[in-house]
């Protein structure tokens, strides 16, 4: 039994979501490819996949074995093509990134990515929930903030100021804050998936805030914020057309938080692949060119 042929069959129909569409992938046809998996379950004794008459859904045990499958194919790749030096990269790239920069930055740059190299398939995974790169799949992860996870490496491609702002109708209403303790009298609209909570850096101080509206979204934010439903931070870039249109007001400008980086994640004992590093190398390029994503860079280095 040809287990590294078994594996293929395995990843590609989780990749692809089905058997026929790995079968027309592998050139296999859909019967083997279905064959091959169930030979593969057999021999780990596991259930790997449930199947159903519209999708395959991994098992909580398929998804551990597919990463590790994943890994094992992707090794095997990357020390054939460590030998041809000329091979272009090629293959499956897993890349988690989350909604609103994946929305502004990212997806406008994927075309020329895909152009520049036509043997790269990319799988953009856009969402705001915390993805294990150890366990999931993913090859790479884009994320804002400092690194936390030593199991893991980091490359860092930007850095953004957040800002408190406000609609000019709410402050109207309920008065301006000028300092952080006066975020305690306003409503605030949380974002329920930063991982401090309800608690926002200012300065040099963490000051809790509540309000009557949460959200797991970023665009939730800027829209209720336009809407002068509350006070808002996050990303300067999150809500800059309000600033330029001037329907939204800085807020406590004078108490700047420190710099957040955005960062390129990678597992630390992996072999990266050309495809993750060709991404890495474009991704930080286009990154390098944006003035929102600088922060840090003097004036005449952007």
């Amino acid at each position: 039994m040809d287990r590294f042929l078994l594996m293929t069959c395995f990843a590609r129909a989780v990749e692809t979501g089905s058997f026929s569409a790995a079968g027309r992938d592998l050139g296999l046809g859909q019967p083997n490819v279905s064959r091959y998996v169930a030979a593969l379950e057999a021999h780990v004794q596991t259930r790997l996949l449930h199947r159903s008459t519209r999708r395959l859904a991994l098992t909580p045990e398929g998804e551990r074995y597919y990463a590790e499958v994943r890994r094992i194919l992707d090794a095997v790749d990357d020390a054939e093509s460590s030998l041809r030096d000329t091979v272009a990269p090629s293959g499956l790239l897993r890349v988690a990134c989350p909604t609103a920069l994946a929305h502004a930055f990212v997806l406008p740059w994927v075309p020329t990515f895909l152009d520049r190299y036509p043997g790269i398939e990319l799988d953009l995974q856009i969402g705001d929930r915390y993805v294990n790169l150890v366990d999931e799949g993913a090859e790479l992860a884009i994320r804002i903030g400092h690194l936390e996870d030593s199991a893991l490496r980091a490359r860092r491609i930007g850095m953004f100021e957040r800002v408190c702002v406000a609609s000019r109708e709410y402050l109207a209403r309920r008065g301006t804050p000028l300092t952080p303790d006066d975020l305690q009298h306003h409503d605030c609209i949380v974002y329920t998936l930063l991982s401090s909570g309800s608690t926002w850096r200012l300065s040099d101080q963490e000051v809790a805030v509540s309000g009557r509206l949460r959200v797991n979204s970023p665009q939730a934010v800027q829209e209720a914020v336009r809407s002068g439903v509350g006070i808002a931070h996050g990303p300067r870039w999150l809500f800059e057309a309000g600033l330029t249109d001037g329907s939204l007001r800085l807020l406590l400008s004078e108490y700047v938080p420190p710099l957040v980086p955005i960062q390129i994640l990678y597992v630390a004992n992996r072999l990266l692949s050309k495809r993750a590093v060709a991404f890495m190398d474009f991704i930080s390029e286009a990154f390098s060119i944006v003035p929102a994503l600088s922060a840090d860079r003097p004036a005449n280095d952007k």
